[in-house]
């Protein structure tokens, strides 16, 4: 296959970026996008250019690191998967693909397709965890959660941090991590001590952060890798209520 990229060029995060465009020669249907990548960066070396920085890790669609919006869609066209699994064979020969960065104002773009999404990190110092010391690990049976709660909390529990939800959402929202972090802990007993805690200081947090607010639009949802539902933003607004009303 042959491609033509627009690929997002920016030196630094002070710096103004532009779209460039590429040709990228002997791509296989087989490769991932990031494959693909790397192809196009041995091409760049070779002409002694500067390669494109992306972020990547495990290349398994566990770590979260490689998010990319590809053509308008947070990873790109595949559904529930990460930019790593998407394969060049969603693509045709002689296509042209446009790939940036995350675009929000708490993702600021460090350089190329790298932007510092550590404001999730602090999302979840604010808040996503259980303080209280249990020790080792416990015998399955030693407390009982009803299945469907178990059930719950473990899908909840899949994000992978990637912040596509916040790339795909107008309004930048942090919605869908925030309460896949809610409701993970939330559904589980050693969860409730802290709940209300967690949901002011997480809440307080994301706002800070500078992440816009939720207008039910579902784009989130739609392109989350790991298929969060949509209703975990319905629990955090509950136990958000919640928790306001016991502090008054």
């Amino acid at each position: 296959m042959r491609l033509t990229v627009k690929i997002w060029r920016q030196p630094d995060r002070d710096a103004k970026g532009e779209l460039k465009t590429y040709q990228v020669e002997d791509v296989s249907p087989d490769m991932s996008f990031l494959e693909m990548l790397d192809v196009l960066n041995e091409q760049l070396n070779e002409r002694d250019e500067e390669p494109i920085a992306f972020d990547s890790d495990c290349r398994e669609g566990i770590c979260g690191s490689c998010g990319l919006m590809i053509d308008g869609l947070a990873h790109g066209p595949a559904y529930a998967a990460a930019t790593c699994q998407l394969h060049m064979r969603s693509f045709k020969d002689g296509d042209t693909v446009t790939v940036e960065p995350w675009r929000a104002t708490a993702f600021p773009v460090l350089k190329d397709l790298c932007v510092d999404r550590t404001a999730l990190d602090r999302l979840v110092q604010a808040g996503g965890y259980i303080s209280v010391n249990t020790g080792s690990a416990p015998d399955a049976h030693a407390i009982p959660v009803p299945k469907s709660d178990a059930d719950r909390a473990f899908d909840a529990a899949t994000c992978i941090q990637c912040g596509a939800c916040v790339a795909a959402c107008p309004n930048a929202s942090a919605s869908l991590f925030l309460g896949a972090k809610i409701t993970h802990l939330g559904e589980l007993p050693q969860g409730q001590a802290e709940r209300d805690q967690r949901v002011l200081g997480m809440v307080a947090q994301h706002d800070h952060e500078g992440f816009g607010h939720c207008t039910n639009i579902g784009e989130c949802a739609s392109q989350c890798p790991k298929e969060i539902p949509l209703d975990v933003i319905s629990q955090l607004n509950r136990d958000l209520r919640h928790a306001l009303k016991s502090t008054t």
